[in-house]
């Protein structure tokens, strides 16, 4: 997987509780708790192992490790490794996910871009 060659440019630490929008370029980890929407076109979202998120989220990337509930939208793939816990549904052009991670949810892979190879609109994924 591509990775930006900046690293981390945002961290949420485990001691930290946050609730709003979050909106961000480049990559993005979080540790502690989130409550809201996250959104980004091109970006990088990280949930680590420790991370409790309730939002539904939109972005290019998605690696969880923790637990989200709320629904995970992605241009590129998400990633869902032990002993990540997901309640929600998923949607991304490439899904994996490994053996030990608790999933409840429906998951849609659809392809990137259409039949005409246009990429997919953001906007159209927001509806």
């Amino acid at each position: 997987m591509k990775r930006p060659g900046k690293g981390i440019q945002t961290f949420l630490g485990s001691e930290t509780t946050l609730e709003g929008k979050l909106a961000f370029e480049g990559t993005v980890r979080l540790d502690g708790h989130f409550k809201g929407t996250i959104e980004s076109k091109d970006g990088v979202m990280i949930v680590g192992d420790k991370a409790v998120i309730h939002a539904d989220i939109l972005v290019h990337t998605a690696t969880v490790s923790g637990e989200v509930s709320g629904n995970i939208r992605a241009t590129s793939r998400i990633e869902l490794h032990p002993p990540a816990r997901v309640f929600g549904d998923l949607s991304a052009p490439v899904v994996v996910i490994d053996a030990g991670v608790v999933f409840h949810g429906n998951c849609t892979m659809k392809p990137n871009g259409d039949a005409a190879g246009k990429p997919i609109d953001l906007a159209e994924w927001k509806t």
